[in-house]
């Protein structure tokens, strides 16, 4: 069986997932040949009797090396309000002017003072424990009228329309999964642009006829039922798939006989955290599922909130119903701890993982299903459970089988290698274990497959950027460097038997390239399979650079950060800042339409901090984030983002933070903590009541991370950052400021069952009394509202037009929060003809086009900062410095990063300077048009 990472084998377990993050950009190019100058060259004549104090290097087309000294040491300059221009230096308080229109008025929700626990002597009350019951009509009550309150936010939100436009027009390209191969078929998934669900292909070669296997979109009208699981037979001829519906963990898994497209009546249902695989003969395959809920099929699969408890292993033999599967292993002394199998690429063993937690530890237990005297036949309507012999039965540390060459197993382990190692061992002799390829001193190793006989692709983690090598599964030796650009490694599709192997890629500035390789060439060649391409979208308009920032304790905190190339350090940039920090998770590059879309279009900044609780450097860099040292991730990310702002990349007011899941609580956590420091926070599905986030469907196998307020200790921790207990007015701490909380968006989902809405709601509810309602005049202007989503969940399995709408939503709020405006018309959206060169500076040159034509150019915007910036760079200095102190400007059009339409600022400079400067005329006027729509 293929072995890809977007496959479901058994081998890791997260019951807490991350959603994709945000989206980064990429970069616009135009070609420039040489001709005639004339007419631009009067038009500069006249740009020389005016100047700007400051530079933008964002809006040069192209430089050539040497740039003007000038330039470059603005450029270098450390930013902070005191050394910004007059017309752009600003408080670093919050302020106490709304966003919004007009002060919203929030509907009112019960608050029950009765409800009080005692947590080891501390008494904390829950007036909103109400919330917790998600089918009383006053929760369901609560819920619709904070919609309404949402709805009628973002219809203030003026790019919010203009950007679900972009996001449907970005959205449609076609996307490709790695192909993978199960007996003598090719598979992969496809979707061909704005599909609601990815389809599965089917083909008898790379080069044959694709055709439709299972297209998900038929299985719903509204494309909410999505493919969450699937695993094709040995010799390929059946399918079995897993459906969820609404975005539930919940899954029902199907099975299809490839040949002639027919799906059997086999229904499996209540499966959750679960993988599928078959036995070699092809008669069945094991899963893992829970107990059936006692309200069965009259159940809204979720949308209860009830413990996941009892997970077990089973068998179900095709053609059978599933009351005749058979219970392959359970502990009912553990109900808290998961299961999950998967049969060797041999076919001989199938293996037991067994996970107590989130922590990447799990006992390890293998059965020769071969040497079974009846087979699994034989334990038909028997409580006998399969002789599993267990190899690791305690948790302290992760073993993750590569392969096996009989009795002999290869690991991926973090025993005594927070960094991870490969180790071996014959289970003929289980207590003699010998070491393979060594723990790097620097790097983490994330992945090894074998393929090819007994060569094998090391995945390896360097600074969050994959690293690939080929080495020898024997000896661990390497044997070649597999080259690839800076990035992440999203997929490696591999069987053992074969000598080519699939790998995909990504990072910020690249949607994603599928590579193919054949191992046996003497010099492996990494040819270019697949390429998405993404219409309009230009690499080059932007740069990706990766920064160490020192966190509170000194500790080096890597963050990529993405913009547009030459960008002015002054401050004034909206900037999004995306962290995750827990559960052993990385975040790496990743590329994302509505990055691409909010970068290009809001001018926007894109931030990602690999924060302490991630895997970005093993284990120990996990530990440094959680439990005790929670706190750590949230300096972390503080930090980065005191950062950005120090650098000049931005200012409080225009920041904004975003997380999801650990991430939302993450976000949570922050806003509490430094509601100064941000202008907006958008948390999705975030854990927010760090005190009873155990008892709810799989939230107990979080403690591994947070801990469990139920001991002392731990509730110590936990109490102190839980986002609900939180909640302070800034204003009352510091009765001199008008700091406020940055304006919030909390995002949720009702059929949410990962986390589940409640911690959300009762954060918002928390939130709008404690700042908004609970004060007759509250200072407390930035709006505070919630997006519940209808008909989805955590966020897999999300349909593309739910992916649209909740990111137009959430950066259409944002927008309007930062004063991040659109750009009308936008550089890629004019009609370019012929260039011509602008000017020449020593070895700078610079292009404008010759003519622009298209629909909107007599509406097209530009900052009266870029204004001043451009004359800045081809005029006199301190001829322009004195200039830029007028007020004129500003008087007409308001503050100087405010957008004017460049009729307007033509006219108004035709008007007042025009007379003064004989070199005027129309055909100058022509070019300072074009210069004005190149800035843009």
């Amino acid at each position: 069986m293929a072995t890809s990472l977007h496959q479901q084998n058994g081998n890791i377990f997260h019951p807490i997932l991350i959603q994709s993050p945000i989206s980064q950009p990429m970069m616009l190019t135009w070609t420039r040949p040489i001709t005639a100058i004339e007419r631009i060259n009067r038009g500069i004549a006249f740009l020389r009797n005016f100047t700007a104090a400051h530079f933008s290097t964002r809006h040069l087309v192209k430089q050539r090396q040497p740039r003007l000294s000038y330039l470059r040491n603005v450029r270098k300059k450390p930013t902070n309000s005191r050394s910004l221009p007059r017309y752009l230096s600003t408080s670093s308080s919050m302020g106490s002017i709304s966003a919004v229109d007009e002060l919203l008025v929030y509907p009112s929700a019960r608050r029950d003072e009765s409800v009080v626990d005692n947590y080891h002597g501390t008494l904390i009350a829950d007036p909103y424990r109400w919330l917790e019951d998600p089918d009383s009509e006053e929760t369901k009550e609560f819920v619709e009228k904070q919609v309404k309150l949402t709805d009628s936010v973002l219809k203030s939100c003026e790019t919010r329309d203009k950007l679900r436009d972009k996001l449907t027009e970005l959205y449609d390209f076609p996307k490709y999964d790695a192909p993978f191969r199960a007996g003598d078929k090719y598979f992969y998934f496809h979707n061909t642009g704005l599909q609601p669900q990815k389809v599965l292909y089917i083909q008898d070669s790379l080069d044959g006829e694709p055709e439709v296997l299972l297209d998900p979109n038929t299985l719903s009208d509204d494309g909410t039922v999505a493919l969450s699981m699937y695993s094709v037979s040995e010799e390929a001829k059946y399918l079995a798939y897993g459906v969820s519906s609404s975005g539930s963990d919940w899954v029902t898994i199907k099975v299809m006989r490839i040949e002639d497209k027919i799906v059997e009546p086999d229904t499996v249902s209540w499966v959750k955290f679960s993988s599928i695989s078959w036995t070699h003969d092809g008669n069945g395959f094991f899963y893992s599922r829970y107990p059936a809920p006692e309200d069965g099929e009259k159940l809204d699969a979720g949308t209860e909130t009830n413990a996941n408890l009892h997970h077990e292993l089973y068998y179900h033999f095709l053609g059978t119903d599933q009351s005749e599967d058979i219970l392959c292993w359970n502990d009912p002394h553990n109900p808290k701890q998961t299961r999950t199998a998967s049969v060797t690429e041999d076919g001989k063993y199938v293996l037991l993982y067994t996970f107590e937690n989130c922590d990447p530890v799990n006992k390890f237990y293998y059965c020769d299903i071969l040497a079974l005297p009846n087979g699994l036949e034989g334990y038909k309507g028997k409580k006998e459970l399969l002789p599993f012999i267990k190899l690791v039965d305690s948790f302290d540390a992760c073993y993750e089988s590569v392969a096996n060459d009989d009795t002999v197993f290869t690991f991926r382990t973090n025993k005594d290698a927070p960094k991870y190692k490969l180790v071996r061992v014959d289970l003929k002799e289980p207590n003699s274990w010998s070491e393979v390829l060594k723990e790097s001193e620097k790097d983490v190793l994330e992945s090894a497959v074998v393929v090819s006989g007994n060569k094998m692709v090391v995945n390896y983690l360097s600074d969050v950027k994959n690293v690939l090598q080929l080495r020898d599964l024997k000896t661990g030796s390497l044997l070649h460097h597999l080259p690839i650009g800076i990035g992440s490694v999203s997929e490696i599709s591999a069987r053992r038997k074969d000598s080519i192997i699939f790998i995909g890629f990504t990072s910020f500035l690249t949607p994603g390239i599928i590579y193919v390789c054949d191992l046996e060439a003497e010099i492996p060649d990494m040819r270019t399979f697949r390429e998405t391409v993404v219409p309009g979208f230009d690499r080059t308009e932007f740069e990706v650079k990766q920064v160490f920032v020192p966190s509170k304790d000194g500790t080096l905190i890597p963050m990529f950060i993405v913009a547009k190339k030459d960008i002015c350090l002054d401050g004034s940039h909206p900037s999004l800042l995306y962290g995750y920090g827990g559960f052993n998770i990385n975040i790496t590059p990743y590329f994302t339409v509505s990055g691409v879309m909010i970068a290009r279009h809001l001018d926007t900044i894109l931030c990602v901090a690999n924060i302490r609780g991630g895997g970005e450097y093993g284990e120990e860099w996990h530990k440094a984030g959680a439990l005790a040292k929670k706190q750590n991730c949230f300096d972390d990310f503080i930090s980065a983002a005191e950062y950005l702002v120090s650098a000049g990349y931005t200012h409080p007011k225009k920041l904004c933070i975003e997380g999801g899941s650990n991430g939302g609580l993450l976000v949570g956590a922050c806003i509490n903590q430094r509601p100064d420091l941000f202008g907006c926070a958008l948390a999705h599905v975030g854990v927010m009541d760090m005190l009873r986030f155990h008892k709810f469907t799989i939230g107990h196998a979080w403690t591994s991370d947070y801990g469990c307020s139920e001991n002392e200790e731990e509730f110590q921790w936990l109490i102190k950052y839980s986002p609900l207990h939180n909640v302070r007015r800034p204003w009352d701490e510091s009765p001199e400021t008008t700091t406020q909380y940055p304006s919030t968006m909390l995002l949720t989902a009702d059929h949410d069952d990962r986390v589940v809405p409640l911690h959300s709601l009762k954060l918002l509810a928390t939130m709008q009394y404690v700042l908004c309602t609970s004060l007759e005049k509250s200072p407390q202007t930035n709006p505070i509202i919630g997006r519940i989503e209808s008909k989805a969940g955590h966020g897999a399995g999300r349909p593309t037009q739910k992916m649209i709408d909740e990111a137009a939503d959430r950066y259409g709020f944002m927008s309007k929060m930062l004063d991040a405006p659109w750009s009308k018309v936008p550089a890629n959206h004019l009609k370019r003809c012929s260039k011509v060169p602008l000017f020449s500076e020593g070895s700078d040159e610079h292009y404008v086009d010759q003519k622009i034509t298209g629909e909107g150019e007599n509406e097209a915007e530009m900052q009266l900062q870029d204004f001043l910036d451009l004359l800045a760079l081809k005029c006199n200095p301190r001829e322009g410095r004195r200039w830029a102190r007028y007020d004129d400007l500003q008087k007409s059009f308001g503050k100087t990063t405010g957008l004017v339409t460049i009729p307007s600022l033509l006219s108004y400079i035709r008007i007042h300077y025009l007379q003064q400067v004989e070199c005027w005329n129309q055909a100058s006027y022509k070019t300072f048009k074009f210069l004005s729509l190149w800035v843009t």
